[in-house]
């Protein structure tokens, strides 16, 4: 998982996996396979950097 940064500065933790689009509009929305949208500070490009380093770390979707 990543955690982002909500409008509200909430911190969240995102299940990459379940990502299917993210766009810049010019606010950062996330997609979900379900069809559920996210809006976040973060941008598409920190968004990829954070998924790829987290399946770089090894760590599966059960947290080992």
């Amino acid at each position: 998982m990543i955690e982002l940064t909500k409008l509200d500065e909430t911190k969240i933790l995102v299940n990459e996996d379940h990502i299917e689009i993210v766009e810049e509009t010019p606010d950062t929305v996330i997609t979900f396979e379900n069809g559920k949208k996210l809006i976040v500070k973060e941008s598409r490009m920190d968004i990829k950097k954070l998924a790829l380093e987290f399946r770089r770390s090894g760590v599966d979707a059960a947290g080992e």
